[in-house]
């Protein structure tokens, strides 16, 4: 009796990558390309795929891998053709909200990526905490934790006191993921 070809399973994850992808990157263009470059690593790596294991969780670490592969080579990489960035260097009358969206970017950027994770998930993209779970694969408690700590750690790394708004952590992690020039004004 022959096995079951893993092969075989992949397509039955594409939705989840999807929206898992989608809510990473909050570009469609983008997060088709990953979940694309997910099921080329998978497929041509599917000999380190362990039979009877979770299939979802597999791929989504692949997934998960191949998005903080490219943010940190996009964090190094700077290509102004036209001389859009070098434009949008210039101070602005709103400069005091980008600044603010800067300094927060830079404390984000500072999490651990399992707790960056859990923000955009649950905080960003509006996930249930369950939703987030299962899609991490971990439990929901893990998640929970994971958010509760990242929205900490920003809180004291942004100086936010009781009189600050803690809440502005979601609004300014959407406005990162979403690529926005505004989100702490």
């Amino acid at each position: 009796m022959t096995e079951k070809d893993p092969r075989d399973g992949l397509v039955d994850h594409l939705p989840a990558l999807r929206a898992f992808a989608l809510s990473l990157t909050r570009n469609s263009a983008t997060a088709d390309d990953m979940v694309q470059d997910t099921v080329v690593k998978a497929w041509t790596n599917i000999e380190k795929f362990k039979p009877g294991t979770n299939m979802r969780a597999w791929l989504f670490t692949i997934l998960r891998n191949t998005y903080y592969s490219r943010r940190r080579k996009m964090n190094r990489e700077v290509a102004d053709v036209d001389g859009v960035f070098t434009a949008s260097l210039s101070v602005k009358p709103d400069h005091d909200g980008r600044m603010q969206l800067n300094d927060f970017k830079k404390a984000f950027e500072t999490l651990p990526d399992e707790q960056r994770e859990a923000l955009i998930l649950v905080g960003a993209s509006g996930f249930s905490y369950e939703e987030a779970a299962g899609m991490c694969g971990v439990a929901v408690g893990t998640i929970k934790s994971r958010a509760n700590r990242g929205r900490s750690k920003l809180a004291e790394l942004l100086e936010l006191g009781k009189e600050g708004p803690v809440e502005l952590t979601d609004q300014a992690t959407m406005a990162v993921v979403a690529g926005a020039g505004n989100g702490l004004q």
